[in-house]
């Protein structure tokens, strides 16, 4: 510019008198790479004049005129760093209330053995970022580690159920009842034979080495765990589905893994048609003396095909009907519709995880095999009645999406959660004693002092009442199984309960926190970090440690703020 200025002043002294009249902006080019990556933000009202950002001017400016000037316009927000917004999306729910036993005795849910919710709040503390509020279900963050608890006999009683009390670290004079089912472990030997269709995005998506290259690893260490009685089919979608491995013997693993190896991403994301063509695929393999299983693989961002969720919902309930079960595992960041992979695996006998590391693609493909694949029991659900005597309030912590109605505990035809061999399920509810119940509400102005109560003669030593029904793989009509939980039973203090419980109610707590839960609001994240610590028991793949790890990492964000985006 200064040159053009010494070469022509009669220029230059036009150019000085444009810029004393005229509204127009001067035009400078990004000063880094960040600046040009950044995303176009919304118009915005008049605003005191101030430097337009960088990237936003490449984006929507065409190249300068010979002047150098820009055309008018209005000039935008001051340029601040900020995080970019994401299009990832989750269920939203409200943490679960207090609940007056008075009013309503009952509690009643679906068990849930999804782990993908720890290990998406893992992957963006990792990442130097607070999770969304709404990313965070507790009882998936509880459900993710392997628990000690006690064990079934044989397999005709297909999980053992444990109760602990103990007193509540964050809400002084509560107590907290921590519920454990520990399901019954298959050896490798004796499990039955699997038919397993792969269902891989293979849209334009999945390019980045977070999402198809990772599960690409995740599947050779699959692979490599198939006995020779295995089928494994491959089918794929983007723009459209096409099948890229007819059903295959796990003893011809090397094959299997080359189509493995053969998969790349592009296109569309034809995701609801690529369902349609995997469970076909199932069916017209199906087994009956085999588990018959589709296992699909995406971030969920279904745009070609059915692309309703409510009509991906009803197929898959639909297929439900055909033996046929579903896991979804998870990939990506910044457009995972985690709250579709919700749907369909809560409507099709399924689970969900989420594979943010190469560790955690060997956890759910390869360690931890049997409770993914093999179902012992389905359609678990768990009804606890409190005694008025004993408690007046209970609020159960998480399993916000998987709450039933009273009536629907007896009801065979209301789905519910599964579980695989070896899962452990771990409820916990917080419980007010019926001595504090005046903390709570003012009695009844026009109670009547005659009225008669339920006759709990013999039984006012309980706290409450714990039922579990399920049916056998294969049946249509539930069984039960009672547990009586005794208040003369319960610890008099949070050191005295196993480790095993005292680590769950450490992450039952950090999961709230993360949810911005009022009732914690008060014990701290270094608070929680010290009781995991102390809970952390042998620990010998060394998950605990990690938790402790992500507890102090919180601890710190909420200090120093998020880390700025790369």
């Amino acid at each position: 510019m200064k040159k053009n200025i010494a070469l022509a002043p009669v220029a230059a002294v036009g150019m000085l008198a444009l810029a004393a009249c005229s509204t127009l902006q001067p035009i400078q080019a990004p000063h880094t790479a960040a600046e040009a990556a950044m995303p176009v933000p919304a118009a915005v009202p008049p605003a005191p004049a101030a430097p337009e950002p960088m990237a936003d001017r490449r984006a929507s400016v065409k190249p300068a005129p010979v002047l150098g000037y820009a055309p008018a316009m209005t000039a935008p927000m001051p340029h601040i760093a900020r995080l970019p917004e994401s299009a990832d999306k989750f269920p939203d729910k409200d943490g679960n209330k207090s609940i007056l036993v008075s009013e309503q005795p009952v509690s009643t849910f679906s068990v849930d053995v999804d782990t993908a919710s720890y290990a998406f709040v893992r992957r963006l503390l990792s990442d130097g970022r607070m999770p969304p509020q709404q990313a965070v279900r507790v009882e998936e963050m509880v459900n993710y580690f392997p628990y000690n608890y006690a064990t079934p006999a044989n397999a005709s009683q297909p999980f053992a159920v444990t109760t602990e009390v103990m007193p509540s670290p964050w809400q002084q004079g509560n107590q907290l009842v921590h519920i454990a089912l520990k399901g019954y472990d298959i050896k490798t030997a004796a499990r039955p034979h699997a038919n397993v269709v792969l269902l891989v995005d293979v849209s334009g998506s999945m390019g980045p080495r977070d999402r198809l290259p990772l599960l690409q690893q995740g599947f050779r260490l699959f692979a490599e765990q198939l006995r020779d009685d295995d089928m494994v089919s491959i089918v794929t979608y983007a723009n459209g589905t096409s099948v890229a491995l007819e059903p295959t013997s796990g003893k011809d693993k090397q094959k299997i893994i080359d189509v493995i190896n053969s998969l790349h991403a592009s296109g569309g994301t034809a995701g609801g048609d690529g369902l349609q063509r995997a469970y076909a695929q199932a069916e017209r393999n199906f087994d009956p003396k085999a588990v018959n299983r589709v296992i699909l693989a995406t971030d969920g961002d279904f745009n070609i095909g059915i692309t309703d969720p409510k009509q991906l919902e009803k197929f898959i309930v639909d297929k439900r009907k055909s033996g046929v079960y579903l896991s979804v595992f998870g990939v990506g960041l910044g457009n995972l519709n985690d709250a579709l992979i919700q749907r369909l695996t809560q409507s099709g006998n399924g689970n969900a995880a989420y594979i943010d590391t190469l560790l955690e693609a060997r956890k759910a493909l390869q360690q931890e095999l049997g409770s993914t694949m093999f179902p012992i029991a389905n359609d678990v659900k768990v009804q606890v009645e409190f005694n008025p005597a004993q408690v007046a309030a209970y609020r159960l912590v998480g399993y916000e999406t998987r709450m039933l109605n009273r009536q629907d505990f007896k009801d065979d035809k209301v789905d519910a959660g599964d579980m695989g061999a070896g899962h452990t399920v771990t409820a916990i509810y917080e419980i007010t004693p019926a001595a504090n119940a005046g903390k709570l509400v003012d009695p009844l102005r026009y109670e009547q002092p005659g009225k008669k109560k339920a006759d709990a003669s013999g039984k006012n030593d309980e706290l409450c009442y714990v039922k579990v029904r399920y049916k056998l793989p294969g049946q249509s009509v539930s069984k039960q199984m009672d547990h009586a939980v005794r208040a003369d039973r319960a610890r008099d203090s949070l050191d005295a309960a196993p480790d095993d419980q005292r680590f769950a109610v450490a992450v039952a707590a950090f999961g709230q926190r993360l949810r911005g839960e009022q009732q914690v609001a008060d014990f701290s994240y270094g608070d929680i970090a010290r009781l995991a610590e102390g809970a952390r028991g042998a620990d010998r793949d060394g998950y605990r440690a990690e938790f402790v790890k992500m507890v102090r990492m919180a601890e710190s964000l909420g200090t120093v703020g998020p880390t700025a985006q790369r």
